[in-house]
């Protein structure tokens, strides 16, 4: 009888711990454990099974506190075993910090080493950077902590970061510090961050051009009324969509989604600013055709930067991504240069697009491949085997 009721607990202690781990995964708060899944549980129990419920339910702990110990044992767990493997393997990390919205900065560190003959990315760490974001700041905080765990520095293959000057400052920045201890790591610039840096490059037409269209996106969407009858006036229409999207900087996709959403929509945004902003009307109908081409350089940029955010993204493959990029920007802009917009969708449809405008937009992807290029030579320059891209092709 005792052994029975021992089962029993041990089988609510084991589902305690397994809807946990599901709980935070969905990211959802704690309190749903006791609130809305034990009590379905014990429904389920009930009206399928027939039985009562007490007995089973009683077994399960899911209160806030009860969870959040759970979850912090597993946490634990899981960093003990990842820190036990780097201990005796050699892997590279990626650094990022990023800013909460209580200003709080908090830094980021992947690695990704080689177990079993496969490729394995895990978040090492979470830390709260308590002062500046320097790079001596940094590199202190990864530190204190790899020495914590008792993992050697020396087993840093590589490390990637972005370009701010606190990561790859040549005397006090990240990179500069680690190399002084591990003076073998391979330092690289984040391709994604590289690769948004050249988004951003605009001339200034272009640039004039994008901040009339996010002018007249806020003018929409500023204001709960006119976005209300904005959206009346879409539906009216039988337009695709019925809201415009607001640009965000530190959402690197969000212009090329700002943009393709502001075209799809161009002719009803005219109808609406007709009523609410003539001056603005103006502006925005002397950049039509600027609509049409940026929405579709930054659908390509957005879909060269997915193409770099998949997983398991190697230095070989980003290289293929961008050396392709480039010779398609050298082939754009020769098509472009004889009107022939095959590439560029959305400004096909327009009509009477001028010399001067095609002249503008040649120039613009004679600038990206240009940029690309040079953040990119070391990259694009980089000797790989061929026994490394194709295995199966070397001679035996």
């Amino acid at each position: 009888m005792f052994k029975a009721s021992q089962k029993f607990v041990d089988k609510g202690l084991e589902v305690s711990y397994k809807l946990s781990l599901l709980i935070a995964r969905s990211g959802i708060p704690y309190s749903i454990g006791e609130q809305l899944i034990k009590p379905a549980v014990g429904e389920v129990i009930k009206t399928v099974m027939g039985q009562d419920p007490y007995p089973v339910v009683s077994l399960i702990a899911l209160s806030n506190d009860s969870m959040a110990r759970r979850i912090d044992e597993m946490s634990s767990d899981v960093e003990d075993k990842l820190c036990c493997e780097l201990r005796s393997t050699h892997f590279a990390i990626q650094l990022d910090e990023s800013t909460l919205r209580d200003s709080e900065v908090l830094l980021l560190c992947y690695v990704r080493f080689i177990r079993d003959q496969e490729m394995v990315e895990e978040l090492l760490f979470a830390r709260s950077l308590q002062t500046d974001t320097k790079g001596s700041s940094i590199f202190q905080t990864l530190e204190k902590y790899f020495t914590a765990k008792n993992i050697p520095m020396e087993n840093i293959l590589a490390c990637t970061t972005d370009g701010e000057p606190a990561m790859i400052g040549r005397q006090r920045g990240f990179i500069a510090l680690l190399k002084n201890q591990v003076p073998s790591v391979f330092a690289i610039h984040c391709v994604v961050h590289r690769q948004h840096l050249v988004a951003k490059a605009l001339s200034t037409r272009l640039q004039t051009s994008l901040q009339i269209i996010i002018k007249a996106v806020n003018k929409i969407k500023v204001s709960a009324l006119h976005d209300r009858l904005f959206r009346q006036l879409c539906q009216e229409n039988d337009e695709p969509f019925e809201r415009l999207l607001l640009h965000t900087k530190v959402r690197w996709l969000s212009k090329g989604t700002c943009l393709t959403r502001f075209h799809a929509l161009f002719s009803t945004v005219v109808e609406f600013l007709s009523e609410i902003d003539t001056e603005l009307l103006e502006k925005v109908n002397v950049i039509e055709h600027d609509v049409a081409y940026l929405a579709d350089i930054y659908s390509i940029l957005n879909d060269v930067n997915k193409q770099l955010q998949v997983g398991h993204m190697t230095l070989i493959k980003a290289k293929k991504v961008i050396g392709a990029f480039v010779t398609k920007a050298t082939l754009h802009r020769e098509t472009l240069g004889r009107r022939d917009m095959y590439h560029f969708p959305r400004l096909a449809k327009e009509t009477a697009v001028s010399d001067e405008e095609l002249l503008v937009y040649c120039n613009h992807l004679e600038k990206i491949r240009g940029d690309m290029e040079q953040r990119f030579r070391d990259m694009l320059e980089l000797s790989v085997p061929a026994r490394v891209i194709n295995p199966f092709k070397r001679d035996i």
